[in-house]
């Protein structure tokens, strides 16, 4: 686990981001959890989602705010190729991370990665810096820009919901 934190330090560090890493003491593997432990709103934690193309096997990122919901079309159109959940195993394997874990920076691989233009709405959000109960807080567009994610319209809008 020290080395998905330090990567994720790396990663930040490399970007121009200055964070400080927390160890919560608790869990904070949902979004639920992560906004009690970090004393916020659950929408203003960044839930890390990966998903893999189902043509192209390749693993995409999607930054959502914690309270909505990923839109599969919305993601796909982006991906240009329909998605599936990628396995954990696989998640492990090719970022470092495990669920729940799952940092916007600092991956092993190259991932494509969109963001969520809601999470442009707050003066800080708070995501997971590669341990079930490591996180971080960001200004969103930092976060974004470190994160080398496109920004895009992603949850659910509310006539879907």
């Amino acid at each position: 686990m020290a080395g998905s934190i330090d990567r994720v330090t790396r990663a930040a560090a490399d970007a121009g981001l200055e964070i400080e890493i927390r160890r919560m003491g608790a869990s904070t593997r949902t979004a639920e959890q992560a906004a009690a432990q970090c004393g916020c709103t659950v929408a203003q934690i960044v839930k890390s989602l990966v998903f893999q193309g189902e043509t192209s096997g390749k693993l995409f990122l999607f930054l959502v705010s914690g309270s909505n919901q990923l839109d599969p079309d919305k993601a796909a159109a982006l991906t240009g190729e329909p998605l599936k959940r990628a396995d954990p195993r696989q998640i492990r394997d090719q970022t470092g991370f495990a669920i729940g874990g799952v940092a916007p920076i600092g991956h092993l691989i190259a991932i494509p990665a969109f963001a969520d233009e809601t999470l442009l709405g707050f003066d800080r959000v708070w995501a997971a810096a590669g341990a079930h109960d490591a996180v971080f807080a960001a200004e969103p567009h930092a976060m974004i820009r470190a994160a080398q994610a496109v920004v895009a319209t992603l949850a659910v809008s509310s006539e879907r919901a």
